[in-house]
């Protein structure tokens, strides 16, 4: 395993983070296809002797039970402190008009929760899931310095915003003297590259660890196009992310399957090895619940793709509605 600084930070972690949106209860979430807690520690525990110590979820996984299963197995299979634990906040967790966003208030309830949840005192990493426009941004800046400065978070890290927000999250920040955001969590793949335009340049000149989510493009990438799964066939965000652009993305699935296919490995390997590339990813967040994922995204650490690879499977790429930076 290869390890890197998360941004700006002195922070190691993984080249690879494992995303953990795939463990959870099923019933108490939108996406049937998620692996119960028995069916989850396998992947979690093969993870950390993979060497993989960097663990991504969110409160809103699976109702909180994502943070509860991976708290659990973290704390039986690993040394706390050589492992960063990620989570976020942001998304309704109750009824009520102080369910959801990233007030003071809803900040300061939540990561307690979060904590209980994931069975430690700290998280590494603490991040706002998405944009919140009905709070002002100070606010949520300065409640974040303070859940830093109390000792609950080590890091703070922003997710799928505009390019314009984070700068404005960044000024804000640098400007009273509050804690920074050390990494952005967006969306990025290569059927989705929006993000190249202006929030990775942003991030490379402001030393921001870039974490991407849904490298795989929630599996569209790493099979043949006419293939289809349970989660393909049941993942309504999948749909809402992806359906619309496919007309175009699949001469980008074919170039991709032509490269794959002649270096004699999984296309799930190419995909993420062309990410790596990419300045300034610091470690992809992939989801793994067959453990030939895990395997691949190991592999793909070994896989250095030529300028003509790279080429061919930027070419055809054409310009998508954005995902991801949601106005709410």
């Amino acid at each position: 395993m290869e390890y890197v600084k998360l941004g700006n930070t002195g922070l190691d972690v993984s080249r690879l983070c494992l995303g953990c949106m795939s463990y959870g209860v099923a019933e108490r979430w939108t996406h049937p296809w998620v692996l119960d807690e028995e069916q989850s520690r396998p992947f979690i525990k093969k993870s950390l002797e993979l060497g993989i110590n960097f663990f991504d979820t969110a409160n809103v996984y699976s109702d909180g039970t994502s943070e509860e299963i991976v708290g659990r197995a973290l704390k039986e299979y690993a040394n706390r402190d050589e492992i960063v634990i990620a989570t976020k906040v942001h998304f309704r967790m109750h009824q009520g008009p102080n369910g959801a966003g990233l007030s003071r208030k809803a900040i300061m309830s939540e990561i307690d929760k979060s904590l209980k949840r994931l069975g430690t005192d700290y998280v590494d990493l603490y991040q706002i899931h998405r944009w919140d426009y009905h709070t002002p941004i100070e606010e949520t800046m300065e409640a974040l310095h303070d859940v830093v400065k109390a000792g609950k978070a080590r890091y703070i890290g922003a997710s799928a915003m505009f390019a314009w927000q984070f700068q404005k999250a960044l000024f804000t920040a640098e400007k009273n003297g509050w804690t920074r955001f050390v990494s952005m969590q967006n969306h990025l793949n290569l059927i989705y590259r929006e993000e190249e335009r202006e929030m990775m340049p942003l991030c490379k000149e402001e030393k921001i660890g870039v974490i991407p989510y849904s490298p795989l493009a929630s599996g569209r990438l790493a099979r043949d196009w006419s293939e289809s799964t349970y989660r393909s066939e049941t993942d309504l965000a999948q749909k809402s992310k992806y359906d619309a652009a496919a007309p175009t993305d699949r001469s980008v699935v074919e170039r991709l399957a032509a490269i794959a296919e002649k270096r004699g490995v999984p296309r799930a390997q190419i995909s993420l090895a062309w990410l790596l590339q990419k300045e300034p990813v610091t470690a992809p967040i992939f989801g793994a619940t067959k453990m030939s994922h895990l395997e691949d995204a190991v592999a793909s650490l070994s896989i250095t793709l030529t300028p003509e690879e790279i080429a061919s499977l930027e070419e055809t790429y054409v310009p998508h509605a954005v995902v991801g930076a949601i106005r709410m």
